[in-house]
């Protein structure tokens, strides 16, 4: 409801329902239950998804064992149903607790969404200091909408956010992957980099990052990401595909760098012990599917290869399954400040040219970067004995 009263396409609808999830389950022999602090259902539309979620209820001493709540005041169940009034002041931000209902096209607002809209304000609903401790993540999710919306923050919905945001370390690692790619991957990644770092919540997602940005006098790594954010948002808004492997790599990337300047040797070796240090380190904040930090450690693997511009190498690397990334990394480096324009140029040409014309140039490549061939030793002939 909030995007079209935006005048914005919205990606999906989801229904909200008197009907408890059994219900629903049993209703639809194409759907599945999920969740556990909050059950949902899912049903099966075709290829669509339609997320069903029933009325949420308030809290109170008779819905002891369906919800609960650790010290820290943080949700660890939360199944307690009600009707549509008492749904509305249960959700996290105003925008997001209208109901289009279907009967007579109308709005339902019963916590003041709509002036919200209009005066383009994010507001929790409730007091944020308590909406906060249930879910940490709700600090994303206003992040995260305030970059998306281009809303600014309620004063009230701003203030507790610096002071509990140490509660994300309680969050699970995977949990924050996902809002990591909804922060990142959604078309509005520069701005969310903007908003986190605001508010002081980057850290809690990628800490290794943050102490980069605070130890780069020279600006390089704030660039980096900044170009490799706005590469994202350019590709999301044509309608290209982005994959959370790049995402990581170019993040990432300072961190790296850094591992890699403390070892004694910058081979392979090192490299690739450089990568599994950092992504050691950032799965106990963000999980990452493995498929997806082995292919971003290839894009870095793959870097000093574009130097090798003699021989076959150019070719096999041409042909690995990485290249259009790892090329597309090295172009984000000559952005940020690295000079590779050269190196920029003859790779974008090399891959334009038919096969007779690559092996060619793999030929005339001498004297830019090339590996050369030591010249063999001649063997001295033994001495002629009288």
């Amino acid at each position: 409801m909030r995007d079209l009263l935006l005048g914005k396409h919205p990606k999906d609808f989801d229904v909200a329902t008197d009907a408890s999830p059994e219900q629903v389950h049993d209703l639809f022999r194409n759907s599945r239950m999920i969740g556990r602090r909050f059950r949902i259902v899912h049903v099966r539309y075709g290829r669509d998804i339609v997320e069903v979620t029933t009325f949420r209820g308030t809290h109170d001493d008779a819905h002891e064992g369906i919800a609960h709540q650790n010290d820290d005041g943080r949700l660890l169940r939360d199944n307690v149903y009600g009707d549509i009034d008492s749904d509305a002041w249960r959700r996290d931000l105003s925008v997001n607790a209208l109901f289009y209902n279907i009967k007579d096209f109308s709005v339902l607002d019963f916590v003041g969404g709509m002036a919200d809209i209009k005066a383009k304000q994010l507001r929790i609903i409730g007091d944020p200091e308590t909406r906060y401790r249930e879910d940490a993540v709700r600090m994303l999710r206003v992040a995260r909408f305030a970059a998306k919306l281009d809303f600014s923050v309620d004063e009230e919905t701003a203030r507790p956010i610096s002071t509990l945001a140490s509660l994300l370390d309680d969050i699970p690692a995977a949990r924050l992957f996902d809002e990591v790619l909804k922060l990142f991957q959604k078309g509005h990644a520069l701005r969310s980099f903007e908003v986190l770092r605001e508010y002081g919540l980057f850290s809690y997602l990628f800490l290794q990052v943050e102490d980069s940005l605070q130890a780069d006098d020279s600006g390089y790594v704030e660039q980096f990401i900044r170009n490799g954010m706005q590469n994202t948002d350019s590709r999301v808004n044509e309608g290209k595909s982005v994959q959370p492997a790049f995402l990581y790599a170019f993040l990432l990337w300072g961190p790296y760098r850094e591992e890699l300047s403390f070892a004694e040797r910058q081979d392979m070796t090192a490299m690739i012990a450089a990568g599994r240090e950092v992504f050691g380190a950032q799965v106990e904040q963000t999980s990452i599917p493995k498929r997806y930090s082995i292919q971003a450690r290839e894009i870095w693997t793959l870097q000093p290869r574009f130097e090798q511009r003699q021989g076959k190498r150019p070719l096999r690397l041409l042909s690995h399954p990485r290249f259009r990334a790892a090329y597309d990394f090295l172009l984000l480096r000559n952005q940020s400040g690295e000079d590779l324009q050269e190196l920029c140029d003859w790779w974008t040409e090399f891959q334009e040219l038919d096969e007779a014309k690559q092996v060619a140039a793999t030929r005339s490549s001498e004297g830019n970067g090339g590996r050369k061939r030591r010249p063999r030793r001649r063997r001295r002939k033994p001495p002629v004995s009288n």
